[in-house]
This record gives structure tokens, C-alpha cells and sequence, in this order.
């Protein structure tokens, strides 16, 4: 089975639509399945005190204005919801609170995503296993036994879901990816083991799928000296590109698991075995 490849949004859109819809086609053009955003209240998710303090954005000097200006309304998500249908592709987004996992409801989305920062929060894990939709789990900033409980969470509702690998720093340098961790991952639980990477790079997503995920993550950008947190961290079209074709050789190549003599190799084996 092929790899599912989300491209990972996220807030890289700068707060506008047009910006959201040609993430979107590259997504489409470079034959990934789906493009992933990011949902929050930031009235919930920031305290006061941080989103008065400041920070020079195109939208103002605070944190509030820069939080705010990158916030899609039900305006914009009416607009993508309609635009990934007429494309065809998939889409879906991580909430980051209660009331936004609420508003993602409308649009009955097939997945659900819990974003690394939210892995610990065990009301908001709960509430999301309790939906029954396939959840992608980001496993950054989190331990093993983090993982566990939350892994143990959606077992409780019998709620399908694939962990993701993920270290939580953006850009991750490579040498800080740890991609061996999916073996360990695959070892301890018995569910799919996916792949969420911050890295600029194509290398570190065609080794995971090497090493067997089953879904792979990257934040994709239309130029990475845009303004935002998240561009240093995401691949451009060409690198989505790249990882599009060499993972479909790398499937090619992998085949089955099944030992067997092909038709060619019958024909070889019948000239050169003379007893």
C-alpha cells in the first residue's frame, strides 16, 4: 500500500486565501493526498499576558495582531472546504483547543490530527478518541510513556489511529531527526507509524518510508523567505516532488515480502543450473 502524503499547511498561508489555494494546487500537481491547516482559539491557547506582549509582524507589534492575522474564520474554511473538493484532494486540520475540534466538525472531515503540543493534554486526547475518526498522532516534544497514555486513550475508544514520529524543532537538523525511532515506534504498539518531519530536506521522508511509514508529513511553502515561523521548516514544490517520485520507486522497488523465483529468473536458472 501506498504512503499517504500530507502536505502540511499549517499557518505557512500568512492569513490568505489566495496564498492558501496555491499551496493547495502545488499539493494537487505534485500528486499528494491531502493538505493539512492548523485551527485554534487564541484566546484559549495564549494567555494574556503573552499576546500583549510584543512582536513585530506585518499585521502589528503585539502577539495578538500576529496570532489574529493568521487565523482562518469560517469565511476561509468554507472557502478551502469547497476549493479541496473541486481538486479533489483531501484536507483536514489539527485543532489546538475544545472549541475549535467543534468548529472542524462541520465539515465532516475524514481525519483528525492532535499536533505535538498537544499530546499531553489528556482532555482534549480524550475528547478528540471519543469522535472515532482515524487520528494522526504527532509524537514531538513528548516521551515514550506520553505516547503510551495517549496510544492508550484511543485504544479505550477503539478509535484508529496512526503515530506519527516527530521531534519538535523547526527546522530539525538532521542529525537530530532520530528516524530510527519509527522502528521503535512499529515495535510497541500495534497500530500504523507514520512520519511528521520539520526538516527542509527530501532525504529524511524517503527514509521513513524505507523504514516502513505509513504516512509522511511536510510543511510545504511557496518560498521559503516568506515571512513566518514555519517557512525555514517546509519544502518547497520541487522537494515535494522529489519525495513523490522516489517514494513511488522506493514502493516499486520494495515489492513483496514474499520470496519467490520470477518468470525471468526460471529461464536464467534453467541455462546456467546444468544438473
Amino acid at each position: 500500500m501506498k504512503p499517504y502524503l500530507i502536505a502540511e499547511i499549517g499557518i505557512n498561508h500568512n492569513g490568505k486565501i489566495d496564498i492558501a489555494k496555491k499551496l493547495i494546487d502545488m499539493a494537487v500537481e505534485c500528486k499528494w493526498d491531502a493538505v493539512k491547516f492548523q485551527k485554534r482559539d487564541i484566546d484559549t491557547v495564549y494567555t494574556k499576558e503573552f499576546l500583549l506582549s510584543p512582536r513585530e509582524s506585518p499585521w502589528g507589534k503585539t502577539q495578538r495582531e500576529q496570532k489574529e492575522g493568521l487565523e482562518f474564520s469560517k469565511k476561509e474554511y468554507d472557502i478551502i472546504d469547497r476549493y479541496c473538493k473541486k481538486k479533489e484532494i483531501d484536507w483536514f486540520a489539527s485543532a489546538w483547543d475544545l472549541d475549535s475540534l467543534d468548529f472542524l466538525k462541520q465539515y465532516n472531515l475524514k481525519y483528525n490530527k492532535v499536533a505535538s503540543a498537544m499530546l499531553t493534554n489528556n482532555s482534549f486526547i480524550d475528547a478528540v478518541a471519543r469522535e472515532g475518526k482515524h487520528t494522526f498522532i504527532s509524537t514531538g516534544l513528548s516521551n515514550i510513556y506520553d505516547i503510551d497514555n495517549a496510544h492508550n486513550i484511543f485504544l479505550t475508544y477503539g478509535c484508529p489511529h496512526t503515530i506519527m514520529h516527530c521531534v519538535g524543532e523547526y527546522p530539525c537538523p538532521s542529525d537530530r531527526l532520530n528516524l530510527s525511532v519509527i522502528n521503535t515506534l512499529k515495535g510497541r504498539y500495534g497500530v500504523d507509524i507514520g512520519y511528521s518531519g520539520h526538516s527542509p530536506g527530501t532525504m529524511d521522508a524517503i527514509i521513513a518510508r524505507v523504514l516502513g511509514a505509513t504516512t509522511i508529513e511536510k510543511h510545504i511553502t511557496l518560498d521559503r523567505s516568506m515571512y513566518g515561523s514555519d517557512q525555514s521548516a517546509s519544502i518547497e514544490k520541487a522537494g515535494m516532488e522529489v519525495i513523490r517520485k522516489h517514494i513511488d520507486s522506493i514502493d516499486s522497488m520494495l515489492g513483496s515480502s514474499n520470496k519467490q523465483i520470477t518468470e525471468k529468473e526460471k529461464q536464467i536458472a534453467d541455462k546456467l543450473r546444468y544438473w
